[in-house]
């Protein structure tokens, strides 16, 4: 008993000190992605997630064509904010991957997440294999056949290994939506919170909302991008229906070291 205890500690004291290493890892290339010096690099990754034929056939059909509003929004929006760079952000169309990634865990137990981000982590190594320049974030996107589909399960992006992984529909009519949670999920790995209520989905205020000046408050013309809807009374909202509904606010800007306090 007291032999298994110990090698439970060994493993747990084991994991402190690799989490510890990615930890310090994580930040450095924090600084370095976010000194915006130069351009930075995502890859897209297409995954059949329903091994649907419907699915198949999007994914093999897809183009980087689909993800040239993603550039353009974010350099529309790093100009309001006074980045030099006019391409902020440049999108590459990657391999198609026939691997679904490890699931989250059901809970939000620490060593259970601190061990599936290591998952993910040693996931993307062993599939990604990207010919081209070096990458700065990855984003898988998980492909499922709307007709088979109603609800898409949480996407995701992860600061720590700066990778996306998110959900969503095979047809051409929700490619803006798409768009929207790319943009999402990829501000996600630069560091930007939520800026929405975990319970309600509600928009936080201030930080959640594009104009906070106007009177009356409601409705907002705008979603905050990490808000992720369009408040339209205190207890309603919308979806942006395209990521020119939405605007980056000054919070998520401050976290993506676009301004400075």
């Amino acid at each position: 008993m007291a032999r298994n205890r110990f090698f439970r500690k060994l493993r747990i004291m084991f994991l402190l000190f690799v989490l510890f290493v990615v930890a310090v890892d994580a930040w450095l290339t924090k600084q370095r992605t976010t000194d915006w010096d130069s351009p930075l690099r995502i890859v897209v990754y297409p995954i059949n997630a329903d091994s649907t034929e419907i699915s198949r056939q999007y994914v093999s059909n897809l183009t980087v064509h689909t993800f040239v509003p993603v550039e353009r929004y974010f350099s529309e929006e790093a100009a309001e904010y006074g980045v030099s760079l006019k391409d902020p952000v440049t999108i590459k169309l990657g391999p198609v991957i026939s691997n679904i990634p490890p699931k989250p865990p059901d809970d939000r137990n620490i060593i259970k997440v601190m061990w599936w981000s290591l998952k993910l982590r040693w996931w993307v190594f062993r599939v990604d294999d990207y010919d081209g320049p070096p990458v700065n974030v990855r984003m898988f996107l998980l492909y499922h056949d709307p007709g088979s589909t109603q609800r898409l399960a949480h996407s995701l992006g992860l600061e720590k290994g700066l990778i996306g992984v998110v959900n969503a529909f095979a047809d051409d009519q929700y490619a803006a939506q798409n768009n929207v949670v790319i943009a999402h999920e990829f501000l996600h790995t630069l560091g930007a919170t939520d800026k929405y209520d975990l319970k309600t989905g509600q928009p936080l205020y201030p930080a959640g909302f594009v104009d906070v000046e106007k009177k009356p408050l409601y409705p907002q013309e705008f979603a905050e991008i990490m808000a992720g809807v369009i408040p339209v009374s205190p207890t309603q909202s919308k979806m942006p229906e395209k990521l020119i509904d939405t605007l980056i606010g000054y919070q998520s800007a401050l976290e993506i070291n676009w301004v400075n306090e």
